[in-house]
């Protein structure tokens, strides 16, 4: 007989870390689990009822230095235990930091499990001024946990105890990704040539995505391939005032690169934007995980990366794309162009950058880990 779950995720908008949850919930064993996510109102929610997830509305007021910071937080744990016994959940999975802090005491008051899955670096959206308070936050929600789950080695590496922390890379579902799709709607719709050389990035219009840096490659490539095009695939989906993206098109003007250079804006299915790049660029800061670069390489899309964050333990270097000193621009560039210069070498990286997502990012992959993980969680907390 399955037991219900309870996810906690108290995002606004769906990210990185709600699209792998979904997908998690999805394909966990429902003859074992029976997911039920708290969250609050919005396009969370919807996209876990369109996924038949039963979904519990619930609000996370953001934790600040106020004397209503110890109400909120205890009103919150208390809604979440009180839905926790009524539900009579074998656990409680916190999917967001944020999240986290509400469900490590609410699993206390509710006598329940609690799991803890890490996404980031840090607690804060960018790294902190001070490193001690998150060291210290870092280590009381380690002590709360009943398991901790990093996304990666990176993430690991950013954890006291780490050595007690497992390691879950995200997956996707590779059915999804059809490498034969063809990009030339795609191209057609934004004015690409079809016989240009594509290299696109895909984030969120956000100045840690560093499509700044990915224009100051455009430029040095571009005077090596001039007919070359620069895809920068991403909006503002979780709000924003546009300045940055009209700082980014400043840029192209003041880098020449007007003709070579294609904003789509936010996509909802970034799948026909990767099947119209002939190569993939990650330009960005470190990344926790980086989920679009498996999605990528599961499109048979040679990746040119940075070897920093969780990269290295993504991109196999010469073998699915290139990996280059961090920060360093130029070698950026010239990996790029030694790729788009070389089509056949380019064409066998993508191919093994699937088989790659094959072996070893998969969903169902990361659904028998956490699996696995949940039982042995529970059943040692029954015997405790």
């Amino acid at each position: 007989m399955s037991r219900p779950l309870l996810f906690v995720d108290h995002a606004a908008g769906v990210g990185g870390a709600e699209n792998s949850l979904l997908l998690l919930m999805r394909h966990l064993p429902r003859e074992r689990w029976q997911p039920v996510l708290a969250c609050s109102h919005g396009p969370v929610a919807d996209a876990a009822r369109v996924a038949g997830i039963e979904t519990r509305p619930l609000s996370f007021p953001r934790l600040r230095r106020s004397p209503r910071f110890v109400l909120d937080w205890f009103s919150t744990a208390r809604q979440l235990a009180a839905l926790s016994r009524s539900l009579d959940v074998a656990a409680l999975y916190a999917n967001t930091t944020r999240a986290a802090f509400y469900t490590a005491l609410a699993a206390r008051l509710a006598r329940r499990p609690f799991i803890w899955h890490m996404r980031d670096f840090w607690l804060s959206e960018s790294k902190p001024a001070f490193a001690a308070p998150d060291h210290f936050l870092k280590w009381l929600l380690l002590k709360a946990a009943t398991v901790t789950i990093a996304n990666s080695q990176a993430v690991q590496r950013q954890l006291p105890a780490s050595n007690k922390v497992t390691v879950v890379h995200n997956g996707l579902e590779i059915e999804a990704f059809d490498p034969s799709l063809d990009g030339g709607l795609f191209r057609a719709a934004f004015g690409i040539p079809s016989a240009a050389p594509v290299l696109g990035m895909v984030g969120r219009l956000r100045p840690w995505k560093r499509q700044e840096r990915f224009l100051r490659v455009a430029q040095r490539v571009v005077e090596q391939i001039p007919h070359a095009r620069f895809l920068i695939a991403g909006g503002s989906p979780l709000g924003g005032d546009g300045s940055f993206q009209c700082h980014l098109e400043q840029m192209v003007v003041e880098l020449k690169l007007e003709q070579a250079v294609v904003f789509s804006g936010h996509l909802d299915d970034v799948r026909p934007a990767l099947a119209a790049m002939d190569l993939f660029v990650h330009p960005g800061d470190p990344e926790p995980f980086g989920l679009v670069n498996i999605e990528a390489m599961a499109m048979e899309k040679a990746v040119v990366a940075f070897a920093h964050g969780a990269l290295p333990e993504i991109v196999e270097h010469k073998v699915t794309g290139l990996l280059v000193e961090p920060e360093n621009e130029d070698a950026l560039a010239k990996a790029i162009v030694s790729l788009l210069e070389d089509e056949p070498r380019r064409i066998k990286m993508g191919r093994a950058g699937r088989r790659r997502v094959q072996e070893q990012f998969t969903i169902q992959r990361v659904a028998s880990e956490v699996d696995h993980i949940l039982a042995q969680a529970i059943s040692g907390a029954v015997r405790g």
